[in-house]
């Protein structure tokens, strides 16, 4: 099992940037996919990137080329930059770590992308 804590959502102007975190509870090295998914009022969850060990990446379209994601094995921790906010990034984001055949959750991370 793992546990997952997302920091860093906030409130940011159309076209700003904010970067969150996700800290795992163990080493993450051997984790074969992560990712952040969001859910904004009343939509389903959905993809927004995903990492695998090996460090293969996939994007939602609606996010190629503003979001970045990457994993720090060290530090236990993936991030996701995010550049060139829309008000349509608003969501909360959620962490997710794909283990032994079972996906695991933070408890999520609001993101406000308002003027």
């Amino acid at each position: 099992q793992v546990q997952l804590v997302e920091s860093g959502g906030g409130l940011v102007q159309p076209g700003g940037s904010l970067r969150l975190s996700c800290a795992a509870s163990r080493s993450i090295f051997s984790i074969p996919t992560m990712g952040w998914y969001r859910q904004a009022p009343g939509k389903q969850r959905g993809l927004v990137a995903t990492i695998t060990s090996g460090g293969s990446t996939n994007y939602a379209d609606s996010v190629k080329g503003r979001f970045t994601i990457s994993r720090d094995n060290a530090k236990k921790t993936v991030y996701l930059q995010m550049n060139s906010l829309k008000p349509e990034d608003t969501a909360v984001y959620y962490c997710n770590a794909y283990l032994h055949a079972a996906n695991f959750w933070g408890q999520g991370t609001q993101v406000t992308v308002s003027s």
